[in-house]
């Protein structure tokens, strides 16, 4: 008699017992909301220190109310669902020029504007790898030779962000699209930025920090990210900083990496209020499998 397990038993096995896992985690939350309708719809979002990191709770809020953004979401080539959620800002405010200006995006393959070549939007990349630079003109031949893409090899800053944008790439005004993700000086390079004036941001959050937290990597022109927790600011930060500079937090990419900001003149009635960190934040990974996951490892103190 053969007793071998059947191909996959293990793994299947393992996932049971995962599902179990979150179930029993999530049981006494589920079975307390039962009768706590009236207090949820008021407050629109569960007191975030009762409750941190039940992210299955927080996901299944968002998509349910169709005017929270992740029920939109979808991945192209974007990191996770940031392709389908800027599909669906542009769906309610509508769209300009087609213009986009994106710095950090790598070799361009998985980037927040990647899909928007695709839909014949024109834009101009900002990357400071050498070797990633040339991938991308390896890789969009065609986009580059239509002068649809101008790719810049260049380490934004503080001081350079606005000479790259409007000088050496030609864009000023208004565009309908910036995308920031050069893990670490973020939030500095956001708030310099003078020469375009983007009708939505796209800007990478630092999700170790709770939505009441306000943290900003101190400024460091020559930073490089370790693959730690020292990068960008935490997303109560940015959306403070946002209202400065007269943007509307309108939601959060569900993996937690990536906030999106409308211009608040634009905003309307479009989008879930508060538009508060407290409302729309996702924990890192997000996916509420693992709680209490806390975003990239600490190295050293980064107190400011």
């Amino acid at each position: 008699m053969n007793n071998a397990a059947p191909p996959h038993s293990m793994s299947e096995t393992f996932k049971r017992f995962l599902r179990k896992l979150r179930n029993f985690w999530f049981h006494d939350l589920r079975n307390e909301l039962k009768g706590s309708v009236v207090e949820l719809s008021s407050l629109g979002r569960i007191p975030y220190q009762r409750h941190r990191n039940i992210d299955a709770f927080e996901i299944n809020r968002m998509q349910e109310d169709p005017i929270y953004l992740n029920r939109y979401g979808y991945k192209v080539f974007s990191e996770a669902d940031e392709d389908g959620i800027i599909a669906e800002i542009f769906k309610r405010i509508g769209v300009t020029n087609k213009k986009f200006v994106d710095f950090g995006a790598g070799d361009g393959l998985q980037s927040n504007s990647h899909f928007l070549l695709h839909q014949g939007w024109s834009g101009v990349w900002i990357e400071g790898s050498q070797k990633q630079c040339r991938n991308i003109s390896e890789s969009f031949l065609r986009p580059i030779a239509e002068g649809r893409l101008l790719v810049i090899q260049a380490l934004v800053s503080a001081e350079n962000i606005n000479s790259l944008i409007g000088s050496s790439g030609g864009v000023n005004g208004e565009i309908d699209f910036l995308s920031v993700d050069i893990d670490g000086n973020d939030y500095w390079v956001w708030r310099a930025i003078k020469c375009i004036s983007p009708r939505v941001v796209i800007i990478e959050y630092n999700a170790k920090f709770p939505p009441t937290f306000e943290w900003i990597m101190r400024y460091d022109e020559n930073h490089a990210w370790r693959g730690d927790d020292e990068h960008g600011a935490s997303l109560k930060a940015l959306e403070v900083l946002g209202t400065e500079l007269g943007y509307q937090l309108v939601g959060t990419s569900t993996n937690g990496v990536n906030a999106f900001f409308v211009k608040k003149s634009l905003a309307l009635d479009y989008f879930p209020l508060p538009a508060t960190a407290e409302n729309l934040f996702h924990s890192w990974g997000g996916m509420g499998i693992m709680p209490y996951v806390s975003g990239h490892p600490a190295r050293k103190y980064i107190g400011v």
